[in-house]
């Protein structure tokens, strides 16, 4: 089997069996590059989490990233990266076409009358949460002029999200950093 190949079965195999995302799958994945193929040593690989961990994004797709480059190259970064998320974008193509081939009918329109309200109760309740841990970790004034600045420059203004994420950011460096 060649290289590529063991990257590929190797990081497909522990995010499809990952059920839960990235910590389910650190494990399996553990197992695959330390104990089944000897690419890293455990210290190496707790390294590895650990970088993943103070990273934005998924720590699959990093970690991924990271062990097919120091195996293989950049090749091997892309063919670990595709292969960490093939099963959620197999399954998600196959469950989206499915709805699409049946979106006219009555069972799926119903299934979409439940879902939105449920997803407009669970971005509610994280709303309300992220405001409550703002208020308490930053202080009322500044929850409060991050509310009405984010309210202005998204809605008001229409900047893109990303800036004005970026000027929290600096924000908070600036006034919060402590």
């Amino acid at each position: 089997m060649t290289l590529y190949w063991q990257l590929f079965v190797s990081h497909l195999t522990a995010n499809l069996l990952g059920y839960g995302g990235g910590p389910a799958t650190i494990p399996l994945l553990q197992h695959e590059v330390v104990d089944r193929h000897g690419w890293m040593t455990n210290g190496e690989f707790s390294e590895i989490v650990a970088l993943g961990n103070g990273l934005p994004g998924p720590i699959a797709t990093k970690m991924s990233a990271y062990i097919g480059y120091d195996v293989a190259g950049i090749p091997g970064a892309i063919i670990a990266t595709f292969a960490s998320v093939a099963p959620s974008l197999i399954m998600m193509l196959a469950l989206l076409g499915i709805l699409m081939k049946y979106k006219e009918s009555p069972q799926v329109k119903r299934l979409t009358k439940v879902v939105r309200p449920t997803i407009a109760v669970l971005l509610g309740v994280m709303t309300y949460d992220f405001f409550f841990d703002s208020f308490t970790a930053a202080g009322w004034i500044h929850t409060v002029i991050l509310i009405v600045a984010g309210y202005i420059l998204l809605e008001v203004r229409k900047v893109s999200p990303t800036y004005v994420v970026i000027g929290a950011l600096l924000y908070g460096a600036i006034f919060l950093g402590g």
